[in-house]
């Protein structure tokens, strides 16, 4: 059972230049990531109080990565939008029997497949993802499940992403996705039909629901940027910047609301 949004693929160039822009831009500290051996890719994440992260992606090795589902998608975003939102992943941590049920309704997603990420430290996380036949913000999200151990996922490391201080001055979470598209009825129903979510219309956008995230499928016509994010954070009021190909809205929250996740 998909439970929330897990994370937000953002495809750049250089990651220590994006890494800086994200914290000054926006005040959100990147704080982890590594290598994906084996996949041609490699990453930096700034992790949020709520459970959820945005990760920044670039190629290192273009051919390898083309013959990943998750490094051909941010191939994509680099050849039609020079980067940005590539995709995003909803967890599920009962991943293998979602699948299965998905499958058995009709759905393209793929199989079960396990994946790895080295740490600076060398410590190796782990996960396991399945991915739709169509990704990109003209497709669907992939699913995820984590290995809840380990210096990054362990207990003491989700408890501390939840009290960790930004920047910008407070905890920080992720409250809605908004993505770009010309028909978000038609997408709403791939959504649906791939993944088995239900989204309801409000005026002319396709909206869901999951978890404390909101994803709102919006016209093109009234979107300045294919994505756009919106994080909660102790600012004195709402704000909203361009960063990474992406627009980011800050709400005002309280800390204790903050914190909590």
């Amino acid at each position: 059972m998909v439970t929330g949004i897990d994370h937000l693929v953002i495809a750049v160039p250089d990651l220590d230049s994006a890494a800086q822009e994200l914290e000054q831009g926006i005040g959100l500290a990147v704080t982890g990531g590594g290598r994906h051996p084996g996949a041609g890719t490699a990453n930096r994440i700034a992790f949020l109080a709520d459970g959820s992260y945005l990760e920044l992606i670039t190629i290192e090795d273009g051919e390898v990565a083309a013959e990943r589902p998750l490094g051909a998608a941010v191939a994509r975003a680099f050849e039609e939008r020079a980067g940005g939102l590539a995709a995003y992943a909803l967890v599920d941590d009962h991943l293998e029997t979602t699948v299965a049920e998905l499958q058995a309704n009709g759905s393209s997603i793929g199989p079960v497949q396990d994946g790895s990420r080295v740490r600076e430290d060398g410590e190796v996380v782990q996960w396991w993802s399945a991915f739709p036949e169509s990704m990109g913000l003209d497709g669907v999200p992939f699913l995820i499940r984590h290995a809840y151990t380990g210096p990054e996922w362990g207990p003491a490391a989700l408890a501390e992403r939840q009290a960790f201080v930004h920047p910008i001055g407070s905890p920080v979470v992720l409250t809605r996705l908004d993505i770009a598209t010309p028909d978000p009825q038609d997408l709403a129903a791939r959504y649906a039909r791939e993944l088995g979510l239900e989204f309801w219309a409000v005026v002319d956008l396709a909206v869901c629901t999951v978890g404390r995230h909101v994803i709102r499928l919006v016209p093109t016509r009234e979107m300045d940027t294919p994505a756009a994010i919106t994080i909660g954070a102790q600012v004195e009021a709402a704000r909203s910047s361009q960063a990474l190909g992406i627009r980011i809205d800050v709400e005002p929250v309280s800390v204790p609301a903050v914190a909590a996740g």
